[in-house]
């Protein structure tokens, strides 16, 4: 047989219908969902360096301060250090909250508003896959981004502040003791994981309405809300739907941790009443089906 008239099968032209499947198909539209929205991990970054530059600012006559506030009482003087701390993670902490709604309510619209859909859909990527990528962001990538920018901001902080105390012949001792980093980490890391998850049904909702809606996808999100609330106040004279509004958003705190004003050691883990919650459970069910139901329209929603 001539040589010429051998072709090999690589060097033919594959049907489409057996293009073999993308590899990791999850882990690559997670990857992507990072390629395309860098406001996860840009947007902590800039509320960081405002966060470091205020405390640089605030550092001016730290010494002296900190003489008067080693002669509190320990747990006094616990509170006054570790404040500026406590209000950087808290800072931090916020912003993920917002860039995660945010993103989730441009996920879906996104793409349908620039009809870049038709492409992604032309991929062998199931709607499943991809919603459950873009839900990942908000519950996984965004706390782990925010927990390591808290982390370095924190160090930085207390680095500067120990740099600042030797300058002025004064031990930076103070700091680290009431300032623990590896325990603060770990409450951290868990707080994170707990606030990821009470607010997923608030992600759910994003993502669902993105799927949904034409036009102002924010105005959509929360306008039902206020309206079911002012409804209810008018009619009824109650605040019940308000009230289960402010649980979904700050209701993690009283299960996920224990406050004691009187201990050193506060606030305590219990992650016991955490995950038996029952607010947990229905709130994570409520976004399951949230997230169906995203995923059945983006499978029948074209572009707008």
């Amino acid at each position: 047989m001539n040589s010429s008239e051998t072709v090999p099968e690589s060097a033919g032209v594959s049907d489409p219908g057996d293009r073999p499947a993308t590899p990791q198909p999850f882990y690559w539209s997670v990857r992507r969902e990072l390629w395309e929205n860098r406001s996860i991990y840009v947007a902590p970054i800039l509320v960081a360096i405002v966060v470091l530059f205020g405390f640089l600012v605030s550092t001016i006559g730290l010494p002296e301060r900190r003489r008067e506030v080693l002669l509190l009482d320990p747990a006094k003087a616990r509170a006054a250090i570790e404040a500026p701390y406590d209000m950087a993670a808290i800072m931090l902490i916020l912003t993920a909250f917002i860039v995660g709604v945010f993103y989730c309510l441009d996920a879906l619209y996104g793409e349908r508003r620039d009809r870049s859909i038709l492409f992604w859909k032309s991929l062998p990527v199931s709607d499943r896959t991809t919603l459950l990528s873009k839900a990942t962001i908000p519950l996984v990538v965004l706390p782990l981004v925010t927990f390591a920018i808290v982390v370095a901001t924190q160090l930085v902080m207390m680095l500067w502040t120990s740099l600042l105390l030797i300058s002025h012949g004064m031990s930076p001792a103070s700091t680290w003791t009431y300032v623990p980093l590896f325990r603060n980490s770990f409450i951290l890391l868990y707080g994170l994981a707990a606030i990821a998850l009470w607010h997923a049904p608030i992600y759910g909702w994003a993502l669902l309405i993105s799927g949904w809606a034409r036009r102002a996808t924010f105005l959509w999100a929360i306008l039902p809300f206020f309206a079911i609330a002012f409804f209810e106040r008018i009619t009824f004279g109650t605040s019940h739907f308000a009230s289960m509004l402010k649980d979904r958003l700050m209701g993690f705190a009283p299960t996920a941790f224990a406050f004691n004003m009187h201990s050193v050691n506060c606030p305590q883990l219990t992650p016991g009443a955490y995950l038996s919650s029952s607010g947990l459970w229905l709130g994570l069910m409520v976004a399951a089906a949230f997230i169906a139901v995203a995923i059945r329209l983006r499978r029948y929603r074209g572009p707008l």
